[in-house]
């Protein structure tokens, strides 16, 4: 696939770049994009024509993702504490050129730790076992009038794995960040593909594994719950109707169009009941 090829449903073995560059022809619908469409239309808009900017945060994720799965970008050390320095700024912006991550020597060293940590879980290391299944995999289907494109971290026969770092896998912070950063979003976007392209059956695992990234780098394998799943699928509806909405007239509303009546949160109501 090339990014002026025709695009045909199906899974592809292609570069994360090719991937982010959309290579559908009049652009396609992730399950990034559909996160930002259901929290409100116009910042979704708005990410179109302003990409979000390089950030350096993102890519210790990256890098975790490469050690760990056994594919992405190559992970250069660079000895040296302090990055201000002409010659250091110089090279690490080489190695983001040729595109590669740099990294200084203890986050490297860090994202080995957790790897060794993720590789002493037995769950999560037989979700991963090598030539169990295949990481980076993207795939590209339609829904009616919408393209979409998923990238699985890691594709199996029977389930598809999606492995993300967090400050904390204690099941009430797991609650809230699924929640916050709409993986239940992910979810359904992501099984519905596969099992529209006949990869998975429809009731396949879709498994999250979950590592923190300080010491002792704890790992938690979660899958969402049906309540989970189904407000996934409402919210995926509520985006894709947003999205169609958003094509054909060229408006992309924002929270609230007109005056709106503040009240408190519903804990601090209580106390003043």
């Amino acid at each position: 696939m090339t990014a002026t090829a025709e695009i045909e449903p199906g899974l592809y073995d292609i570069s994360a770049e090719l991937y982010h560059s959309d290579p559908v022809p009049g652009g396609s619908l992730s399950a990034s994009g559909a996160k930002l469409l259901a929290d409100c239309p116009a910042r979704y808009a708005h990410l179109l024509d302003h990409p979000q900017p390089f950030k350096s945060a993102f890519e210790f994720g990256t890098a975790a993702h490469t050690v760990i799965l056994g594919d992405g970008p190559e992970l250069v050390v660079v000895d040296a504490d302090l990055w201000n320095t002409k010659e250091i700024k110089a090279k690490v912006a080489a190695i983001r050129e040729a595109g590669g991550i740099p990294l200084k020597r203890a986050a490297h060293q860090q994202i080995c730790d957790m790897a060794e940590a993720l590789a002493a879980d037995p769950e999560a290391s037989e979700i991963l076992t090598p030539d169990s299944g295949a990481a980076e995999q993207s795939i590209f289907w339609t829904d009616g009038q919408i393209w979409w494109r998923s990238r699985f971290d890691w594709l199996r026969s029977d389930l598809i794995a999606d492995y993300k770092t967090t400050t904390s896998v204690h099941p009430d912070k797991l609650s809230k960040t699924v929640y916050e950063l709409k993986y239940h979003i992910q979810e359904h976007v992501y099984r519905r593909g596969a099992y529209e392209l006949g990869l998975l059956p429809e009731g396949a695992s879709f498994k999250f594994i979950f590592q923190e990234k300080q010491p002792p780098y704890l790992v938690q394998v979660a899958e969402l719950d049906p309540v989970a799943r189904y407000a996934g699928q409402r919210d995926t509806h509520l985006a894709a109707g947003r999205y169609l909405y958003g094509r054909e007239t060229g408006h992309w509303p924002a929270y609230s169009e007109t005056s709106t009546v503040i009240s408190l949160p519903p804990y601090i109501e209580r106390q003043y009941a």
